[in-house]
């Protein structure tokens, strides 16, 4: 029997950003699709976005050194939030970057590794929700999701990179999307980093 009771928050925390991250990364791909005019509002909801994730992962912290008994180990909880952190994190630093670079309209590549980065987040997402029950390996086969998406988006990133050094009409513009498209396959690996946590947790908690 406990005596003390364990803080379940922590999932609901690791859920609420799950849910910011994949309406950032919903909005990532609204901006690649539109125009340099156009992109504005969208970064800036993309911003409230991000620092309402901050909000909640400072929570996290700040729980953790609260609280008695936690439902996960603290090193995981506290890994878990950062890795999550990250993800919304590099979704933001993108979304910057696409408008401070004012660098038209995105090239089909780019756009589909958005793609691949929203499918990613959907996983992601999805598992984080399945972890406090952590039945019927949910957790587990999103995880797996994550590491597929994230292979194909490594094979996106490669081929249209090398269109990108082929097509582009001048040096400024192959500058400006290579770091883009060096900013979403980061993407990609942070939310398998991210997976890869879910992971280890659900197996040591399964």
């Amino acid at each position: 029997m406990r005596l003390l009771p364990r803080d379940e928050k922590f999932f609901d925390l690791f859920t609420a950003v799950a849910a910011y991250t994949a309406g950032a990364a919903s909005l990532l791909r609204d901006l690649l699709s539109t125009d340099d005019v156009h992109r504005g509002p969208i970064v800036d909801q993309i911003k409230w976005l991000e620092h309402k994730a901050d909000e909640v992962t400072h929570d996290v912290v700040t729980r953790l050194d609260r609280v008695f008994i936690t439902p996960l180990d603290r090193e995981d909880i506290h890994l878990l939030a950062s890795r999550l952190d990250d993800v919304i994190d590099l979704i933001e630093g993108t979304a910057r970057r696409l408008q401070i670079f004012r660098a038209g309209r995105a090239p089909e590549g780019a756009i589909l590794l958005t793609e691949v980065i929203v499918r990613a987040v959907t996983q992601l997402q999805a598992a984080v929700q399945a972890l406090e029950k952590n039945r019927d390996g949910t957790v587990l086969e999103a995880c797996r999701q994550v590491k597929l998406l994230e292979e194909e988006g490594d094979s996106l990133y490669h081929a249209w990179l090398g269109r990108l050094f082929e097509g582009a009409p001048d040096a400024l513009t192959v500058i400006k999307w290579k770091e883009i498209y060096d900013n979403l396959e980061e993407t990609l690996d942070t939310i398998e980093d991210a997976g890869n946590v879910l992971e280890s947790i659900s197996i040591k908690h399964g």
